[in-house]
């Protein structure tokens, strides 16, 4: 391979990474000039993948852009371990029923990002449900309990007299032996996985095989701006969320925020975030502008260009209510049936059924700033701003 194109690669593939270990080794593997197999690991512990998740699978798209082999490992295995890292207590154990529907969804979801003929999908199972308990003793003689304490977490608990449960230790373990069944030349993941990653170059090398190289991705911040997103802390946007969710939610974060979800999720080149950086300092762009470019850019990739347009057009509809007011009520209501009238009484806007009805028939509810005249509709899951009369507001999210 020729050292500019090698540069090339090094360029894409280190833009956002925290860490690598090691880029010399990197670089002496490009130039055997032969495609890498490059692995990563999602263990399916719950249904949806949300943009956090698609940091690493960007990463995993530029290596197949640039002709390298990615291996979407599932972790149905290890996922009924329960990986512990950054835990502060046992991870309870997941069914094998479970881990194998949420692993369905996985692989209904992956190839929003991935070129599936790129793609090796594998299973530890495939290898660590067929591993005999000798074997199992070779794999874990390559490790000690002290080397499992240096991790910081087991450290902790360890101090503080917490339990941590041998089935722990076997997590970076069988983490590790799944890049030597695969014999991986790259593993990719976030920075909350440097043990188990470098655990696994120790494995390899334990089985003679050449150690993977390490890269480490952030930690992409949730809606928050403070936490990772993530499910459990209800600042995710998912990317089979409703075009106008995912939308309105991108909309939602800080403009500092925005910067980091460009540089980590964005298509565009970091010369040109740099530039449009650049024009919102000097005042030549507005950073409401420029956010509504990243939310259509995301929305696009995930729904497609017409959904992405209406997304944009139904945001900027209710943006132009100027009536609107800052400290709007939030509502997150559960029907199976959001009938319109129901949701205005839920919601308070009205005090029954039969007052939303009225005040529908006389033109007075708007969502999203469209005129209501539909006293029989039924909503969609998604988030809605009503308004009823002048002066009674809502921003209400529709869950099924």
């Amino acid at each position: 391979m020729r050292q500019m194109e090698i540069e090339k690669q090094i360029k894409e593939i280190t833009r956002g990474a925290v860490d690598i270990v090691s880029l010399e080794e990197l670089v002496e593997r490009l130039k055997k000039g032969r495609p890498l197999r490059v692995k990563t690991g999602f263990d399916p512990t719950a249904p949806d993948i949300h943009l956090g998740h698609t940091v690493l699978l960007r990463k995993m798209r530029q290596f197949q852009d640039a002709g390298h082999k990615v291996i979407f490992l599932i972790g149905d295995f290890t996922g009924m371990i329960g990986d512990p890292s950054g835990r502060s207590a046992t991870r309870k154990p997941m069914t094998r029923e479970e881990v194998i529907e949420n692993a369905k969804t996985y692989q209904e979801q992956i190839f929003k990002v991935l070129d599936p003929a790129q793609t090796e999908v594998r299973f530890n199972s495939e290898w660590m449900s067929k591993m005999k308990v000798s074997e199992f003793v070779r794999l874990a003689s390559t490790q000690t309990v002290a080397r499992m304490l240096e991790r910081e977490d087991f450290k902790a608990r360890f101090t503080d007299r917490k339990p941590i449960g041998i089935h722990e230790f076997m997590y970076p373990l069988v983490q590790g032996y799944d890049s030597v069944a695969l014999r991986a030349d790259v593993e990719l993941g976030g920075t909350d996985q440097v043990f188990n990653l470098l655990m696994a170059r120790e494995i390899q090398r334990a089985y003679g095989i050449d150690p993977q190289i390490i890269i480490t991705l952030p930690l992409l911040e949730g809606l928050d701006g403070v936490q990772k997103m993530s499910k459990s802390y209800n600042n995710y946007i998912g990317i089979n969320e409703d075009p106008s969710e995912m939308f309105g939610k991108v909309m939602s974060i800080s403009d500092e925020l925005m910067w980091r979800y460009y540089e980590l999720l964005s298509s565009r080149s970091l010369e040109e975030i740099a530039l449009m950086k650049a024009r919102v300092a000097k005042g030549q762009s507005h950073p409401m502008e420029v956010k509504m470019e990243l939310a259509s850019e995301l929305v696009e990739r995930f729904h497609g260009k017409k959904e992405a347009i209406l997304a944009r057009e139904k945001f900027e509809k209710v943006f132009r209510d100027k009536s609107l007011p800052n400290d709007m009520p939030e509502t997150s209501l559960k029907l199976d049936r959001p009938w319109i009238c129901t949701v205005l009484k839920d919601c308070h806007l009205t005090n029954s059924t039969s007052e939303a009805k009225r005040m529908i028939h006389q033109g007075a509810v708007r969502i999203d700033g469209e005129r209501i005249e539909d006293a029989d509709m039924v909503l969609a899951p998604g988030t809605y701003t009503i308004k009823v009369g002048k002066r009674r507001f809502a921003r209400v999210k529709i869950n099924l």
